[in-house]
């Protein structure tokens, strides 16, 4: 088990990827601009006392299920659809005993989703609400809009993030508003 005082988020993930291979670059490439968008939030708003390492533990650490999925644009060649990354995710963080990094993967996808939206879209996820709770756990679902894990040089913009989330339901564009406004006063990034 992994004490939480001193985890190395690189080190789990080679429990978990090949370093060096094409998809441990995309997650790693990938979390660490999260993280790193995630902290520069953290470290402008003082007010939220933020916990700036588990910030940047939890970020390094939201993808690590993605291995288990089918999305061979990434280099992903599971058995999983990639709409479940989230709790596998979770799952493998349990085992090493990092509870709440487990429930940031679990929280993070879209803008998180709820049980309502699980099951009336039918999705192959747990039947409990999967939305972030802390102020930790919003910011790296925030950060994580702006980061492609198939181009990870690319940043998106507040208008092609909108529009994704848009396939998925207004909730989630109200909800990214009602984060970028807080986090970052709707100014653009």
């Amino acid at each position: 088990m992994i004490n939480e005082l001193k985890l190395e988020p690189l080190v789990l993930i080679e429990k978990h990827y090949e370093k060096g291979s094409t998809l441990y670059h995309t997650l790693v490439d990938h979390s660490e601009h999260v993280k790193n968008k995630a902290l520069e939030i953290a470290f402008h708003h003082p007010e939220f006392q933020l916990d700036k390492q588990f910030i940047a533990e939890a970020a390094m650490l939201h993808d690590i299920g993605i291995y288990l999925c089918n999305a061979p644009r990434i280099h992903c060649h599971g058995k999983f659809s990639y709409i479940e990354h989230g709790y596998l995710g979770a799952n493998i963080l349990r085992q090493e005993g990092l509870y709440k990094h487990a429930l940031v993967c679990e929280r993070h996808t879209g803008v998180g989703i709820s049980l309502e939206m699980i099951i009336q879209q039918q999705l192959p996820l747990p039947h409990r609400d999967l939305l972030p709770v802390t102020f930790e756990e919003q910011v790296i679902c925030y950060a994580d809009k702006f980061f492609s894990k198939t181009n990870t040089d690319e940043t998106h913009s507040l208008q092609h993030i909108r529009s994704s989330l848009k396939k998925f339901g207004e909730s989630q564009v109200i909800q990214f508003n009602n984060w970028n406004l807080l986090f970052e006063g709707d100014r653009p990034v």
